[in-house]
């Protein structure tokens, strides 16, 4: 046999072999994560945002990470959110990490610090400034891993049911405001209250607050709108003079160490 035959019907063989070979049975691992949330469902924004980030998790995985989403009060209420990951009861919260500075302090710098970052600001200290390398050294005490999932921008520096027209008449009033802006009030004689989003409108009408601060005029306006359309003789105005806290970063979502790398990859995607 010549060699330049030889060869080619040793090609054609391998060419063959290679069609028949049955393609690798590849089995996809696939992990289940529970997420809980803050958030009323369907809550413009912030819950929509968090419903839509689970969602999207599932489909760029391939379904590799199935996600099965609780908005708040669902599955816990929605400050036990943390305690609900940082148990392994669930894997992964999406919520204000400001919700959490009774367990540490440094949890108010992830979410909101009063005349601080603009969200600009606020994503370039977390992504190259070494906000994250300390993010993660607070979280790693608590069996968690931080990632940034939304950005609310500037908000509103509160409503209230009565006009404000000095510093003394923040003396005795409650408002719902977390975080180092509640430090702040208080400091102002104010006594600040923590309530989720979802229980705002009713303690501000039953007359439990005297004032509020929620996301920005996006969400702010349904809570107006609701009382304008009860005709409640409440009246609640906004003062331009305390517009200027900034609350940036507020969407958090925590994951155990175990997840993160498959996830990361998934973000990076979405």
């Amino acid at each position: 046999m010549k060699r330049r035959d030889f060869l080619k019907k040793a090609g054609a063989g391998t060419a063959v072999a290679a069609g028949t070979l049955a393609a690798p049975a590849i089995v996809k691992a696939r992990t289940e994560i529970t997420m809980v949330s803050t958030w009323p469902r369907d809550f413009p924004g912030l819950g929509t945002g968090a419903q839509r980030f689970a969602d999207s998790l599932s489909e760029l995985s391939d379904g590799r990470l199935n996600v099965t989403y609780y908005a708040s009060g669902e599955r816990v209420k929605p400050f036990d959110s943390f305690d609900e990951v940082a148990s392994g009861n669930a894997q992964m919260y999406h919520a204000a990490d400001y919700y959490w500075k009774g367990k540490h302090p440094g949890w108010a710098y992830f979410t909101a610090v009063p005349f601080g970052f603009v969200y600009s600001e606020m994503n370039a200290w977390i992504n190259w400034g070494g906000g994250q390398a300390l993010w993660d050294e607070l979280s790693a005490d608590f069996g968690l891993k931080c990632l940034t999932c939304g950005n609310t921008g500037v908000q509103m520096g509160g409503w209230f049911r009565k006009e404000i027209n000095s510093a003394d008449d923040l003396k005795g009033l409650k408002m719902r405001i977390p975080g180092l802006g509640g430090d702040v009030m208080a400091k102002l004689g104010a006594s600040p209250v923590s309530l989720p989003g979802s229980q705002i409108y009713e303690n501000l009408m039953s007359g439990a607050i005297d004032a509020t601060e929620w996301v920005g005029l996006l969400n702010d306006i349904e809570i107006i709108l609701l009382i304008r359309c009860r005709r409640r003789e409440v009246e609640v105005s906004i003062d331009e003079r305390l517009t200027a806290r900034i609350e940036q970063g507020v969407n958090i979502t925590l994951i155990p160490p175990s997840l993160l790398y498959r996830l990361e990859f998934t973000i990076k995607i979405i």
